[in-house]
């Protein structure tokens, strides 16, 4: 897919979280084509501790609105600063990279889509793109406490949410392979993104019930196409870089449990 290096202009910045905004980008141009589970590497200007571009996954996008969508985690300097953008900034960004998840090309398919964290982001956009096929994803997304879950009425849009909390604020207690949806319901195929651990969870789970699985990795990354070798991951089939060969995987391909 062929790759663009665009200033996207900054539509608004929305503090969803004390530790989380929305930034919606927009163009004079029609957006490229992105996939679910790619991503954007965006220049952070103005930091002078932050000399790499910070990967994004793609949280949505509206192509009515002429809309790319990016769920930050400001965490750092470099997305502090991504924070602080104002309405009518330019954002430096080249995209779309890496491959993303595998869409079910049948609405036969029963696929549950897991998250934790800013990982919930590229799940929403890959739901989004069923929905337009006429299917119905199951979104499974796990939080500490109810303060932290994201978006959960955009999610509610696309298809069903089953949420977890760690303290049982909301939804069911635990982790996301607690919830008893695991125990009652047969899927075809999971796609998750969150923390390592949850993910790690997932995988087993999957594994144990013979279910196919997909995970959106998130090594660190710096050039975002494979030069720099920062982010590889050991693999079947070798070493792979996260950012060119990835992020998403099929668990089969990983190390995790072998």
């Amino acid at each position: 897919m062929k790759k663009y290096l665009l200033d996207l202009k900054v539509k608004s910045v929305e503090q969803i979280h004390q530790r989380y905004v929305l930034i919606k980008l927009t163009d004079d141009q029609p957006l490229p084509e992105m996939l679910p589970g790619q991503f954007v590497e965006i220049r952070v200007d103005g930091s002078p501790s932050t000399f790499l571009r910070r990967p994004i996954s793609i949280n949505f996008v509206d192509r009515e609105l002429n809309e790319l969508w990016l769920l930050v985690a400001a965490v750092g300097d470099g997305t502090k600063r991504l924070a602080q953008l104002q309405s009518g900034d330019m954002l430096n960004c080249l995209l779309p990279l890496g491959n993303g998840f595998s869409m079910p090309v049948s609405g036969d398919e029963k696929i549950l889509l897991v998250g934790g964290g800013v990982g919930v982001a590229p799940l929403l956009y890959m739901g989004a793109e069923m929905a337009k096929k006429g299917m119905e994803p199951t979104f499974l997304l796990g939080a500490r406490t109810s303060n932290d879950l994201l978006m959960l009425d955009i999610f509610k849009r696309y298809g069903r949410v089953c949420v977890t909390t760690e303290d049982g604020s909301e939804g069911e207690k635990g982790f996301v392979t607690n919830h008893s949806l695991l125990q009652t319901e047969q899927f075809t195929r999971i796609a998750t993104c969150g923390p390592t651990p949850m993910m790690k969870a997932v995988a087993a789970f999957a594994r144990k019930t013979d279910v196919e699985c997909e995970v959106s990795l998130e090594n660190l990354m710096a050039c975002g196409l494979g030069a720099c070798l920062c982010c590889v991951e050991k693999t079947t089939e070798g070493n792979l870089c996260v950012c060119k060969d990835g992020p998403v995987f099929n668990i089969r391909k990983l190390l995790w449990q072998v």
